[in-house]
């Protein structure tokens, strides 16, 4: 995992990004949020999105690379 630390992830689990992706969820679901911050939560909550399919993209391809390793 120290490959994320160099990404800006910190020790940031994976479970931790989706509590925040949640949190900026009800935010924008917040009728009284203003538009211009709605703007900037949408934003973040896309690069949570990006950051949390990469990650579990990478650990996807380790599993497939482990079971490789495990068949010969």
């Amino acid at each position: 995992m120290g490959d994320a630390d160099s990404r800006g992830t910190g020790s940031r689990t994976v479970e931790m990004q989706l509590e925040e992706l949640e949190k900026v969820l009800e935010q924008l679901e917040d009728e009284t949020t203003p538009l211009e911050a709605s703007f900037s939560l949408y934003e973040k909550g896309m690069a949570l999105v990006k950051e949390i399919n990469g990650r579990i993209d990478r650990v996807e391809k380790q599993m497939i690379i482990l079971e490789g390793q495990e068949d010969e």
